[in-house]
């Protein structure tokens, strides 16, 4: 019963890590109306979050010290929820925020999910790791695909607000989890930890394959509906096809962990991984995009399914779960920092040359990048970072 109401609270948290981000999106234009905010400011909603990630996740193991694993993801909710409720009120001040409020929960539940993962499911960690990356899929989803219906009842403040009622129920679900015996963690220091990861050639490897996945995936987020809309097709039919990568993702996040997972070595995967993708990228580059449903839906696949393969990474490269939260802390850093430059890079690269052949060049440099440092990171070795005792200031802190 108790490992059940675990792996229970894993997937609520795992659901809330992306409605709250994915919710502005279909609400820009009712948020220009009413805030009067300009392009700028409401391109800030978004990137804020990312920029709380990359901040955030490379301080996660310093939280972890102090409230413990459990601690920390309730704590995580508490904040996306808080963050989320602010949103409620006529105020653009608590509008941005509560977004870096919940911007730093998000954050610390997406490094502490693949530790919590490594400590208690050390044989199931590709099943574990599909379910939970599979439910930050669907949040994603859902929160792009109801906020609008909320916003025709409750207002888009009260839609916006509404992302925090699912993640206080999963906060009530998980408290139980608080009064776990939780394993010791030995007294070491984190500072002297994290200078030892950070001279990994393995953990740089794992760092900047999040890197490029995640910045591959926020350009398609903000991009893919204006290129196809060039390539002749209305608004409806360019959001409906960004819907259909999103559930693809979902599939794709579903799948290729579990199966990575049964490998001793994931090279092959990564391999099969960037051959689907550049097949997509060339279909989409293709003029007039025939078949537009095929390689989006594929694009979609691999895009989940290399978020998932690299949140694995984070759980098979670690040698324990104090080495998989940093780690993940600090290839999330990384990651998000990255993304949060794509899609700015790509928007630049098209109003610099007119076309798409420039960006679009881009994502196959990226998709070189990936793979390259994938077939590293890819292959059957761990980090065993240092564990040095802690100093008084390590204590202090």
């Amino acid at each position: 019963m108790q490992r059940s109401l675990l792996i229970l609270g894993i997937l609520l948290i795992s659901l809330n890590l992306r409605p709250a981000l994915a919710s502005v999106g279909p609400l820009v234009e009712s948020i220009r109306a009413a805030a009067g905010l300009s392009n700028t400011a409401l391109g800030l909603l978004t990137t804020l979050p990312l920029l709380a990630f990359g901040v955030v996740s490379a301080l996660t193991p310093l939280v972890t010290r102090r409230l413990g694993t459990e601690g920390a993801l309730a704590a995580a909710l508490s904040l996306i929820a808080a963050g989320a409720l602010a949103r409620v009120a006529p105020s653009t001040a608590l509008l941005f925020g509560g977004t870096v409020v919940f911007g730093v929960g998000i954050a610390l539940g997406n490094v502490l999910l693949p530790s919590l993962v490594k400590r208690d499911f050390p044989e199931h960690s590709g099943v574990m790791t599909s379910l939970y990356s599979s439910g930050i899929g669907i949040g994603a989803a859902v929160g792009a695909g109801a906020t609008v219906p909320l916003a025709g009842t409750l207002g888009w403040r009260g839609a916006l607000a509404a992302w925090a009622v699912p993640a206080a129920v999963a906060l009530l679900v998980w408290l139980p989890q608080l009064r776990r015996d939780a394993p010791a963690r030995a007294a070491y220091s984190v500072s002297a930890s994290l200078r030892a990861l950070g001279r990994s050639a393995l953990a740089w490897q794992v760092a900047l394959f999040m890197g490029f996945q995640s910045l591959t995936f926020y350009v398609a987020l903000a991009w893919l509906p204006a290129f196809l809309q060039t390539r002749g097709f209305d608004p409806a039919a360019a959001g409906g096809l960004l819907a259909l990568s999103q559930v693809m993702g979902v599939v794709g996040s579903a799948i290729v962990p579990a199966w990575a997972a049964r490998q001793a070595d994931q090279r092959r995967t990564i391999c099969l991984l960037a051959l689907m993708e550049g097949i997509a990228l060339a279909g989409l580059a293709w003029p007039g995009t025939p078949m537009a449903t095929v390689w989006v839906s594929v694009l979609g696949v691999v895009l989940g399914g290399t978020f998932g393969l690299a949140l694995l990474l984070l759980v098979l490269r670690a040698a324990d779960a104090e080495t998989a939260t940093e780690l993940s802390g600090m290839a999330q850093s990384v990651g998000y920092l990255v993304a949060a430059a794509g899609p700015a890079v790509f928007g630049f690269l098209h109003d610099l040359t007119g076309g798409w052949a420039a960006p679009l060049v881009l994502l196959v440099l990226a998709l070189a990048a990936k793979t390259a440092v994938g077939l590293r990171a890819g292959r059957p070795s761990q980090i065993h970072p240092d564990r040095q005792p802690r100093t008084n200031a390590d204590r202090a802190s």
